[in-house]
């Protein structure tokens, strides 16, 4: 069974464009998000799109030996789709590279919960009810299912965010599970969207090496460091669809 971790990334992002680019304690957003990703152990994968203004992207990617697909900017389903047909997945994890410091072994953790409910029509995410902190997010499903997606899902949220239409459960065959944090840490921001997103991260990576704690490791750097925190808490997520 195949099973691969698919990362979306682009240089347009409208708040803070070519925020994956940016560097912190040497390294780009970019780099440490992979980085994070392959201490999972399961292979990853690239998806951009089609603008040569993302083959830096591409660039960078293939100079760390991982596969890229391109495909439509907006249609963000179609290109998650042909990632994972192009290279034959069975099960896909879903992930996005606005998330510097995900934490690997999480990802690792559920895909074995995945594997062992042995269920094609299971959407399992830690995002279903927030209590990780924003920056943490993965999603696990079966490749029949994001395909079954990918030939029905007609609403323009749905294509552009992938998964609206399995976690909506519009086929009625899929079954919904939560991975929780013991306690709820959603407030906490570790998520790239603007300069304050940014300026946050960078300290947790330049002062307290984040890029090598887990996740649990970096809610306790928050927890102790109330001003760190404080610098992005104003930060309103961007609602689906804006």
């Amino acid at each position: 069974m195949r099973v691969g971790i698919i990362t979306q990334a682009r240089t347009t992002s409208t708040r803070l464009p070519r925020k994956v680019l940016m560097t912190a304690g040497g390294r780009t957003m970019l780099d440490h998000h992979l980085d994070r990703l392959t201490r999972s152990g399961l292979p990853v994968y690239v998806a951009t799109t089609t603008n040569a203004t993302d083959d830096d992207i591409v660039s960078l990617a293939a100079g760390r030996g991982l596969p890229v697909h391109r495909g439509s900017e907006h249609d963000v389903l179609s290109r998650f789709s042909g990632c994972a047909a192009e290279h034959h997945l069975d099960i896909v994890v879903r992930v996005t590279s606005d998330c510097p410091l995900i934490d690997g072994a999480l990802i690792a953790s559920a895909v074995e919960d995945f594997v062992a409910a042995d269920d094609p029509w299971l959407y399992l995410s830690n995002s279903l009810e927030r209590t990780f902190p924003r920056g943490f997010d993965f999603e696990v499903f079966s490749a029949e299912a994001l395909f079954d997606a990918q030939e029905h899902a007609s609403e323009e949220v749905e294509r552009e965010h992938v998964t609206p239409y399995l976690y909506a459960n519009r086929t009625g065959r899929m079954h919904l599970r939560n991975t929780a944090w013991p306690e709820d840490k959603s407030a906490y921001r570790v998520t790239l969207d603007t300069a304050d997103d940014f300026e946050l991260l960078r300290r947790l990576i330049e002062e307290h090496q984040a890029h090598t704690l887990s996740c649990a490791q970096i809610i306790e750097v928050l927890d102790a460091h109330p001003r760190l925190a404080a610098i992005n808490e104003h930060v309103e997520q961007k609602k689906l669809g804006r």
